[in-house]
């Protein structure tokens, strides 16, 4: 069989070309960082913060070292005694669990909705103990987890909630009483991450805590500078967890391109959902929350017969297309979580997922006529 070649090449995430459309202003931010050689908590991690603070509509913004430190930082700061449970959905990164092991917490896995891949809230409601410090529900692939009936569970066992939104930045969720919040906004505590390849990505690492309590943002502030509200003056146990101001500089160039950059991820998915749409007996397409928006940090199908999937990506590899699988292994199958003492089979929707999902490129560059290709391929696959 001779295979077709894309017209031009395909990228899972082309951050070069993304920077290029900004680059005069990426340089400028950058020589201004040099120029006052501030690069420790200089003036743009403060503006940085300001700027993101007023795009998520008001809540407070305190910048960190990266994402994990982010939900280390979350954790700590509800000083929960040692062995507490933190509930965190089976299908997800593994720092989610990361932050609460290294605090000698202990993670509570519950499995995940088939349709979103978010946490279950039936499954959270079942976990719930007495020793339950704390729920992280993660945002995933750019959709917002069930908040309306995740912050009702919390607020009636008086657990807080934290919002992993390392993947959600900028995407919204309604309530039944018509309230319209900022994933990341309406639990106790929310963390993101600027790692590159993220919606609003640094050239470095990065990542930040979102709160609407401003007692609770000082005192993450405090944590993050060594347990200090002064200079050498340290009230608590904390971390050496800064955004250097070269980072904070360049995201404040990026953020003023996040609205456009999200409305081009949507566009994206849309003309995915539109070619694809034919193959449903063969792909199940990204399932869509009507309450919540959706960035789309991932297009994420989920094959019908998982034993196809690795043929799949094999075949669209070989058409010079590339594809990811996020997650190739659910969380209590790591090696490093063994302790924990999970069996195969007590996850069966996280499990499944593993073994089914395929990410496609998904970019805000990405051309029309690259995805008439990509689907184009898919197509060819399933001998359509």
């Amino acid at each position: 069989m001779i295979l077709p070649s894309p017209p031009t090449p395909i990228q899972l995430l082309d951050l070069a070309a993304e920077h290029a459309a900004m680059q005069p202003a990426l340089d400028e931010a950058l020589l201004e960082v040099m120029a006052t050689a501030a690069f420790i908590q200089g003036p743009a991690v403060g503006q940085f913060a300001t700027e993101l603070a007023e795009y998520l509509g008001g809540a407070h913004v305190v910048p960190c070292a990266n994402g994990t430190d982010a939900l280390t930082l979350a954790l700590l700061s509800l000083q929960l005694p040692a062995g507490a449970e933190i509930i965190v959905p089976a299908f997800t990164y593994v720092a989610t669990l990361e932050a609460a092991a290294l605090l000698g917490l202990r993670p509570v896995l519950v499995d995940v909705r088939p349709d979103t891949f978010n946490v279950d809230p039936a499954a959270v409601q079942a976990a719930l103990t007495p020793r339950t410090g704390a729920i992280v529900a993660v945002h995933l692939f750019g959709q917002c987890a069930d908040l309306e009936q995740l912050r009702t569970i919390a607020q009636r066992w008086g657990v807080p909630l934290i919002e992993d939104n390392a993947q959600a930045l900028g995407a919204t969720f309604q309530f039944a009483s018509g309230e319209i919040a900022f994933a990341g906004t309406v639990g106790a505590i929310g963390t993101t991450s600027f790692f590159p390849s993220k919606n609003l990505g640094a050239l470095g690492d990065g990542g930040a805590l979102l709160v609407r309590d401003p007692a609770r943002a000082a005192r993450l502030q405090q944590l993050a500078n060594h347990g200090q509200s002064q200079k050498y003056h340290h009230e608590h146990v904390g971390l050496n967890s800064r955004l250097d101001t070269v980072q904070a500089a360049l995201l404040r160039v990026k953020l003023r391109h996040l609205p456009a950059a999200t409305t081009a991820r949507q566009a994206v998915a849309a003309r995915y959902d539109a070619a694809l749409a034919a193959h449903g007996a063969d792909l199940h397409l990204p399932a869509r929350d009507p309450r919540s928006s959706h960035v789309f940090h991932q297009y994420t199908l989920r094959l019908a017969a998982p034993d196809r999937r690795d043929g799949l990506r094999h075949f669209l590899s070989r058409c010079g297309i590339p594809t990811a699988i996020y997650y190739p292994l659910p969380v209590p199958a790591q090696p490093a979580y063994a302790y924990l003492g999970y069996r195969a089979g007590q996850f069966p929707v996280a499990e499944e997922l593993c073994g089914a999902v395929l990410s496609l490129p998904t970019h805000p560059l990405l051309t029309a006529e690259q995805q008439d290709y990509i689907t184009e391929c898919i197509g060819t696959f399933f001998g359509r």
